[in-house]
């Protein structure tokens, strides 16, 4: 089992160490160094079977230890050109003395891999030298001491004989699958893998396991029924066309083929015919819940999680799934990519278990932002940001991507268990609870929570006035055929009609005036008012309250409540408080 991996010059990948263990997930934003560090691997993996393949009978390295490897030879890491490897494509250093060159030395990239074997720890080091375009150079990795030595007086570490005992295998997610699949020969099948062409050897993954072990595909069959109620049948190779089919029957008893059945199908039988087909291997997966939905990204995690500890492999994973990344934080490792890779599990007893209850995923949101927002509902962060874009406001930048985490019926305590849950396991994070106007105490600004409210009854009465719902029925905003079927002006007089009208039922159920600070505006006003408006027009309602932010474009930025500024400046305070891992 892999324990560790360092690599420094690789790809995003400037200098880094990742533990890891039986089950690990990568988890973090794009382009973070996830599937930096799972190439990284394969990196390592490809320069120790060439070193070993040229210098088998060489434990320790000799004067001239290197082998060259030719970029082609990274089926899993396909490339251009070799430089493409190496961080900001730097490759060597330049010293310059009066504008002159002085020396040139080679910018190394650096795999070091830790593991154990039969309960004994090894490590494993690798360098990699650039030697052009199309070829690198790989030796073991120099002694302590030795880092600016020059080659020929360098002295080189062992190559452990447990790490030449490791296979390591790399899996990128389906990419879709051809109608036809004529058979390969394995080298030909790594290839296409590695260049993510997954939809090309499904079916010779599945005939590769049904061949050597009948038994095993037996087993990915049952489970398979289990996970879709299909029952795949045997594949079959067809000698005349040199061509592989597979089948399946669906719940209703068709026998279809397997390009007929859906992505989600087709990636979990590609991640449980390549895990059969690769015992006792370190498995690298790229996005593994990639097209399953939540319920089916929960159990192909357990099921591999199961499969992997019965065929002795383990399993590293870069995934993107909230439902992985909790799954895997209760039974396994998490590494996070924000800021310097760290596992975030790794915490006292009473943060784990708090930290299971809130939700891992809202803990790894809390490290990539540094400050979460509470409000009600997405209707009220999509306002904010029709406000701030309105406005022209430096908080319009913040609530594109913010931390949000919606607090229903807007009750405070909800909003504090979980900022407080998460400050245990970040002590620096910072927030804001802005709430619609509620008969409950709140705190103010001070403090790591700033807990404010709206001075009227809701958001939405900011927004809700006689000029913006005219605007809005004149079409001012619209696409021009939202409205084809009726012309602007009787557009306009429906709803001063339908104004009026819902302004005397309200005062005839006591209730206040639709432009007052006291009216719920969404629910008392704005609902039954569009109702009517499109009821008058002969059209179904079109417009709800998830849209109600799309008004706020209408109404004149001279004329915003001197309120929602002071809202949004809060928010950049608040956000500029932020200490994010990255």
């Amino acid at each position: 089992m892999l324990t560790k991996l360092i690599v420094r010059n690789f790809k995003r990948l400037a200098s880094v160490e990742v533990e890891l263990g039986q089950n690990v997930v990568f988890i973090g934003p794009n382009n973070s160094g996830k599937t930096s560090a799972l190439q990284a691997l394969t990196l390592w993996d490809v320069g120790l079977r060439q070193w070993l393949s040229k210098r088998s009978d060489k434990a320790r390295p000799e004067k001239r230890p290197g082998v060259a490897i030719n970029r082609r030879d990274l089926l899993a890491i396909p490339v251009p050109s070799a430089n493409l490897l190496w961080r900001d494509l730097h490759v060597r250093d330049v010293n310059a003395e009066n504008g002159k060159a002085k020396r040139t030395r080679n910018v190394r990239i650096d795999v070091i891999v830790e593991g154990i074997h039969d309960g004994k720890p090894w490590t494993c080091g690798l360098e990699f030298d650039y030697t052009n375009d199309e070829s690198f150079v790989c030796r073991p990795i120099r002694e302590a001491g030795y880092e600016d030595a020059p080659i020929a007086e360098a002295k080189f570490t062992a190559i452990s004989e447990a790490a030449s005992a490791m296979r390591v295998a790399y899996l990128p997610p389906m990419s879709g699958l051809t109608d036809r699949e004529f058979l390969k020969q394995p080298g030909e099948i790594g290839f296409l893998i590695g260049q993510g062409q997954t939809a090309q050897v499904l079916r010779n993954l599945c005939y590769q396991v049904f061949q050597n072990d009948a038994e095993r595909w037996r087993q990915i069959a049952a489970e398979m029924k289990t996970l879709f109620g299909v029952q795949m049948s045997d594949p079959e190779f067809r000698s005349e066309l040199a061509e592989i089919s597979l089948a399946y029957r669906d719940v209703s008893g068709s026998k279809l083929d397997l390009s007929s059945a859906g992505r989600g199908l087709q990636q979990t039988l590609l991640l449980l015919s390549y895990l059969h087909a690769n015992p006792a291997t370190t498995l690298l997966l790229d996005e593994p819940d990639a097209h399953l939905e939540i319920l089916r990204q929960r159990e192909i995690y357990r099921l591999l999680s199961r499969a992997a500890e019965q065929f002795g492999s383990q399993i590293i994973a870069a995934s993107h799934s909230e439902v992985v990344l909790n799954e895997a934080a209760s039974s396994g490792k998490v590494i996070s990519f924000v800021g310097r890779p760290h596992a975030i599990g790794d915490k006292p007893s009473q943060v784990i278990k708090a930290l299971t209850d809130i939700g891992w995923d809202q803990y790894y949101q809390a490290e990539q932002r540094g400050w979460v927002l509470y409000v009600e509902n997405s209707t009220d962060l999509a306002i904010l940001q029709a406000f701030a874009d309105l406005l022209s406001h430096p908080a319009a930048a913040l609530l594109r991507g913010p931390f949000v985490h919606y607090v229903a019926t807007n009750l405070p305590q909800r909003a504090r268990d979980h900022f407080y849950g998460l400050r245990e396991a970040k002590p620096d994070l910072v927030g804001l609870m802005l709430f619609d106007r509620i008969d409950k105490l709140l705190s103010g600004t001070t403090g790591p929570l700033a807990e404010v409210m709206w001075s009227r009854r809701e958001i939405e009465n900011y927004f809700c006035n006689e000029e913006v719902l005219l605007a809005y029925a004149r079409g001012e905003q619209q696409a021009d055929d939202l409205f084809a079927r009726a012309e602007s002006a009787n557009r306009e007089t429906a709803m001063r009609e339908t104004i009026a009208e819902i302004t005397t039922a309200l005062k005839t159920l006591g209730k206040s005036d639709p432009w007052s600070d006291e009216v719920k505006a969404s629910d008392d006003f704005l609902d039954p008012l569009f109702r009517r408006f499109f009821e008058k027009l002969s059209m179904p309602v079109c417009f709800r309250k998830s849209d109600y932010h799309q008004l706020v474009a209408l109404l004149p930025a001279e004329k915003v409540p001197r309120e929602v500024s002071e809202k949004l400046d809060l928010i950049v305070s608040v956000a500029g408080k932020a200490r994010p891992a990255t």
